[in-house]
């Protein structure tokens, strides 16, 4: 069988997951954005930038990924480019490409994952000054 569009990344969630369900199916949907390293693409300091690529997610594995991903949480997504277009409410065409997700795997370990959450949710500004200091234990 030859696959013609299928695309593999691997990058950090930019937000927390929304979860949709769909009127009269209830089907599960989750549309986010995943930042990927481009390793072409650098800023005037020499650093590597992101590229953004829209993902949506369907049924089960958007629900998982809801429950146990946030915002920073790394996964790998595998799946196919999809482009649509609508019209918007100023007469213009709008076009989007995202990928469509037919497999995404947690990349961070639980215990890693509720660690990051529970420091961004519980971090002060000594704690940051900690971090950045130089002290010896």
């Amino acid at each position: 069988m030859f696959i013609t569009n299928k695309v593999v990344l691997i990058g950090r969630l930019t937000k927390d997951i929304e979860l949709k369900y769909i009127p009269n199916s209830g089907k599960a949907v989750t549309q986010t954005t995943l930042a990927v390293d481009n390793p072409f693409k650098k800023d005037e300091q020499g650093n590597r930038q992101a590229d953004f690529i829209n993902i949506v997610v369907w049924g089960k594995q958007a629900e998982n990924l809801a429950n146990f991903m946030h915002k920073g949480s790394q996964i790998a997504v595998s799946g196919r480019i999809q482009t649509r277009n609508y019209q918007n409410k100023e007469g213009n065409k709008v076009y989007i490409t995202e990928v469509v997700a037919d497999e995404v795997q947690f990349l961070d370990s639980k215990k890693n994952n509720e660690n990051n959450q529970q420091q961004t949710n519980n971090a002060t500004p000594d704690d940051e000054i900690m971090a950045n200091s130089n002290i010896p234990f």
